[in-house]
């Protein structure tokens, strides 16, 4: 594994399962993604536009290289309805060599 590693796991809430189903399914097939973990029955609250807001959402865990965060960026904005998309990603500091070799496969590299 490189010294400085490109490997990113990326955030990303949704309002709701077809959402994030079409998001998912584009990033992997764009090889945008090696693998997106969908996750069901998450509340978020927070502050919009000067109100606290709850709302049931889907949480993607999406698995991808530092090379491709900005197309994937771009994408998830294209196909996002919320007006700011939460879209945040963090460096993945370790993982299995033959895990990481595939994500490097599924993306292009």
């Amino acid at each position: 594994m490189p010294e400085n590693n490109p490997y990113l796991i990326v955030l990303c809430t949704c309002p709701d399962e077809q959402t994030a189903t079409v998001i998912a399914d584009r990033l992997v097939e764009e090889g945008l993604a090696a693998c997106v973990n969908i996750l069901p029955g998450i509340m978020s609250v927070f502050q919009w536009q000067g109100k606290i807001e709850h709302d049931d959402e889907y949480l993607l865990v999406i698995k991808t290289q530092e090379s491709r965060y900005q197309d994937l960026e771009i994408m998830v904005q294209q196909l996002h309805p919320y007006e700011l998309p939460e879209i945040i990603a963090v460096s993945i500091e370790r993982g299995l060599s033959g895990y990481l070799e595939w994500i490097d496969r599924s993306t292009g590299k």
